[in-house]
């Protein structure tokens, strides 16, 4: 097995799709402005309203970390705190640049349901303590799909929302895979966002086919005041800019952002379903995006590995992660799932 065998570590392993690819090499021909005054990030950022039904604010960040932290940021003074789950990105990815960004904002944690917050858990930390001692609660982030690939529905959101609205909370989202929870729920970006009451979104790019890059999307752009000089401040305003929004271009102009999202999805119930009746192996959560989450006796998942095959165990004892991407084989699919089945002996 060599290293250019398609693993299941993380969606990051994967190269870059055709339609981004093909975007960037007709963005490369040629002079173009500089820092965003470009005709690809503003057709890119047309394309994202025209996607979401309504003119939102667009702002492009070369990685997650930096636009999670950033919007975050832009919603919060030092002495705010941001309510997450215990598994949020933000918590325990993101070496403390929420904080940092923020100059300090807190990040407090709340109880989940298979990743995702609930009403009861939001309002219970937000209504803990309201004394000037301890940092004002003023936003709330969630991920979609989760950090345990589980998918908010649309009534979850309104929930969410209403939740937030009435403690006086904003709504971010951290959508690094929200084109798979596009893509599962069959619900448009919209129903999934401002119309469910969100404020702001990251939209993953990095995770769906693209090199680099990450859009931060304002529905009220009122949350949107000067984040064009944050973004300057942080070391994220690309000087050719259009090489980071021309990618989204190739994803948002014909479709490929959700065809991509959704073959990934339909390669993880594969893996699910090919496993699912094998003894001591279990799936720890629901298969809604595009990771599988099993647990495996300690002894199965070392065997595996020194099959040569790659996968994550943070997420606990006898926990392995196997993430699909947007050009996962499904014979490489069902080569891992035979081993699988060796190993287990079935």
């Amino acid at each position: 097995m060599t290293d250019k065998s398609q693993q299941f570590a993380s969606d990051n392993y994967s190269g870059i799709c055709p339609e981004a690819w093909a975007a960037m090499e007709k963005a490369n021909l040629g002079h173009d402005r500089a820092y965003g005054d470009d005709q690809w990030t503003e057709r890119a950022s047309e394309y994202f309203r025209k996607l979401f039904e309504t003119d939102c604010e667009v702002f492009f960040a070369f990685n997650g970390t930096a636009a999670n932290s950033l919007a975050l940021a832009s919603l919060c003074q030092s002495y705010h705190s941001v309510i997450c789950s215990e598994t949020a990105h933000v918590e325990t990815d993101e070496c403390g640049a929420p904080e940092f960004f923020s100059n300090g904002s807190k990040l407090l944690t709340a109880g989940s349901v298979n990743g995702k917050l609930t009403p009861e858990s939001i309002r219970e930390v937000a209504l803990k303590r309201q004394d000037i001692h301890y940092p004002k609660p003023r936003v709330v982030t969630i991920t979609q799909a989760t950090e345990v690939g589980t998918v908010y529905r649309p009534d979850e959101l309104k929930a969410i929302s209403a939740t937030c609205k009435e403690l006086g909370l904003n709504l971010h989202m951290d959508g690094a895979r929200f084109t798979n929870a596009c893509a599962f729920l069959g619900c448009s970006p919209a129903e999934l966002t401002w119309k469910a009451g969100v404020d702001v979104l990251c939209f993953g790019g990095t995770k769906n086919g693209m090199a680099v890059g990450e859009a931060i999307l304002f529905f009220n752009r009122q949350l949107a005041e000067d984040f064009d000089y944050r973004c300057k401040q942080a070391g994220q305003l690309a000087s050719k800019m259009r090489f980071l929004s021309a990618p989204w271009v190739g994803l948002l102009e014909d479709g490929a952002w959700l065809r991509h999202g959704g073959h990934a999805n339909q390669c993880a119930q594969l893996l699910a379903s090919l496993v699912a009746d094998l003894p001591g192996v279990e799936l720890m959560f629901p298969v809604e995006a595009n990771g599988v989450f099993l647990q495996m006796p300690e002894p199965a998942i070392e065997a595996l590995r020194a099959k040569g095959w790659r996968f994550y165990t943070f997420i606990g004892s006898g926990g392995a992660r196997f993430m699909c991407s947007w050009d996962t084989e499904q014979e490489r699919v069902r080569e891992l799932a035979a081993d699988i089945r060796s190993i287990i002996g079935a």
